[in-house]
C-alpha cells in the first residue's frame, strides 16, 4: 500500500477509535457502568483487577485496546509488513485517536464556556430591562 494511502487509513481508523473510547469513558450513556468500574478500580482486592477496571475508565488506556481491535479486523499495517507494521500502526493510531479526543474535549469546553457567557449576558440584559421598566412607567 502506498504511504499516502497508509496515512489516510491511519487518520480514518483513528476516528472510530477516538469515538468509541470517548463515548465509553466520558458520555452520560455509560455513566453507571463507568462509575461501577471506577469504584472497582479503587476497591478490588487484587492489583490486576483494579488495573482492568481502571482501563475501562481511562480514554487513553481504553484507546489501546480499541485500536488493537480495529487493527485486527482491518489488518492495517503502517510502513512495514507484518508484526512490526502492526506495532507502528497501533501506537500511531492511539496517538492520533487521543489527539482527536483532545481536540474534541477542547471544542466541547469552548462551546460550554460560550454558552455560559451568553447566559450571563442574557441575565444581565434582563436585569437592566427590569430596572429600566419602572422608570419608563414613571415618566409617562
Amino acid at each position: 500500500m502506498p504511504i499516502a494511502l497508509q496515512i489516510v487509513w491511519l487518520f480514518v481508523l483513528a476516528l472510530p477509535v477516538a469515538s468509541i473510547a470517548w463515548t465509553i469513558t466520558q458520555e452520560e450513556i455509560f455513566r453507571e457502568p463507568r462509575e461501577y468500574c471506577l469504584d472497582r478500580s479503587r476497591n478490588c482486592p487484587k492489583w490486576y483487577q483494579r488495573k482492568v477496571f481502571y482501563m475501562l475508565t481511562c480514554e487513553y488506556c481504553l484507546s489501546h485496546y480499541i485500536a488493537i481491535f480495529f487493527l485486527a479486523i482491518s489488518r492495517f499495517t503502517l510502513l512495514l509488513p507484518g508484526w512490526r507494521g502492526f506495532l507502528i500502526a497501533l501506537f500511531s493510531l492511539v496517538w492520533i485517536g487521543n489527539f482527536y479526543m483532545g481536540l474534541y474535549g477542547r471544542l466541547r469546553l469552548d462551546i460550554k464556556s460560550t454558552k455560559i457567557d451568553v447566559k450571563k449576558e442574557e441575565h444581565a440584559l434582563n436585569e437592566l430591562r427590569e430596572e429600566s421598566e419602572p422608570e419608563i412607567h414613571q415618566v409617562r
